[in-house]
């Protein structure tokens, strides 16, 4: 995938995320820290019934099969490997425990909200 591609694949599934009410969804752009992946994509959910119907709905809003899927029968932590973009979709006290964002602390991040969610934070500033 081209660099572009995994720009725009990454918001994709940040999307897909957000349209499950996933919680903090960040994206990490570490193409000038590792050469593993372009982008780490984290979000977090109280539940694991949330944590799966999140990951659901990125495996089914992808066009293509994740390379590898982990933590999808626990539903703490799912990892969906999609090369180019990582995706780690936490239970919320998984995510605070392992804090895995500290990790690529140094490589630019996006916080993505879900559109109503935004509004509303911006009207009560």
């Amino acid at each position: 995938m081209k660099s572009e591609e995994s720009t725009i694949f990454a918001q994709h599934i940040g999307e897909l995320s957000l349209s499950k009410k996933a919680e903090h969804v960040q994206v990490y752009d570490v193409r000038g820290i590792t050469s593993m992946t372009d982008y780490f994509l984290f979000c977090s959910a109280d539940t694991e019934v949330q944590v799966k119907a999140i990951a659901d709905a990125i495996r089914r809003g992808t066009p293509h099969k994740p390379w590898r899927v982990e933590g999808y029968e626990t539903q703490r932590w799912v990892l969906l490997d999609y090369i180019d973009v990582v995706v780690h979709i936490f239970k919320t006290s998984e995510r605070h425990y392992y804090n895995l964002e500290k990790l690529w602390a140094d490589a630019p991040m996006q916080e993505m909200a879900d559109e109503d969610e935004a509004s509303t934070e911006s009207s009560l500033i």
